[in-house]
């Protein structure tokens, strides 16, 4: 018997036989893939007929919502950059969020000379002789000068901003700290140091408020401008 089962078992398939098998397996597969194809269709056609639907429109809403905030979310990433807290000292520079120096639901008001005091930020305006409100639009720079008679403070706020400050300390010859759009910073320019604010955001403009402690006179005496050549 065990002869006969191994017999059976190597008995050679007839051509007509196997033709036929194979028939059955290519049909079985093209089934399968009418199927999974009417499937697909089916699902899209249930697409199709729910954005047709007047109570999609929330959800579609949301859903564009959603990515608008992540998108937001992304840049303000993106213009918060690291930062080092000894790199901002040596800046002569404090920042801040928003949230922090917020009072209420308003929004944020302080004293920025009483803020760079108690933030350690020395060098600055001890009162407000002459004072200078002003916009600094994208891919724009401001001040690159520097005071021989007075003292000057700074706040600023709303866009990226690259700061540069004087210390003959650093190997440039300067500090420099790259702030985030959501950042508010304030910032001391002592007698004799040269001081420099750019715009590096693509939309946004900076806000600066400048305190000096004596009246400023933008002559070739008090002032020189144009300190470095590379911003």
């Amino acid at each position: 018997m065990r002869v006969e089962r191994e017999r059976n078992s190597n008995t050679v398939m007839p051509p007509a036989a196997a033709a036929a098998a194979g028939g059955r397996r290519i049909g079985y597969i093209n089934a399968q893939t009418a199927s999974l194809q009417q499937h697909q269709i089916r699902g899209s056609s249930v697409v199709t007929w729910f954005l047709q639907r007047p109570h999609s429109i929330p959800l579609v809403l949301a859903v564009f919502l959603f990515l608008a905030w992540l998108s937001l979310r992304l840049q303000r990433v993106a213009y918060a950059p690291p930062h080092s807290f000894q790199t901002d000292i040596r800046a002569n520079l404090a920042r801040f969020d928003a949230s922090e120096v917020a009072k209420d639901n308003r929004g944020w008001i302080f004293d920025p000379i009483a803020l760079a005091r108690a933030s350690g930020i020395s060098g600055g305006a001890v009162s407000c002789a002459s004072l200078h409100v002003g916009e600094i639009r994208p891919g724009k720079i401001r001040a690159n000068h520097r005071h021989h008679d007075s003292n000057e403070t700074f706040l600023i706020w709303g866009a990226a901003t690259k700061f540069r400050m004087e210390n003959n300390d650093e190997d440039d010859g300067y500090a420099e700290v790259i702030l985030g759009r959501d950042e508010i910073a304030v910032a001391a320019s002592p007698v004799h140091k040269a001081h420099a604010l750019v715009n590096i955001d693509s939309i946004r403009s900076i806000f600066f408020i400048g305190c000096q402690d004596n009246v400023v006179s933008y002559n070739a005496s008090s002032t020189d401008f144009n300190v470095w050549k590379d911003l």
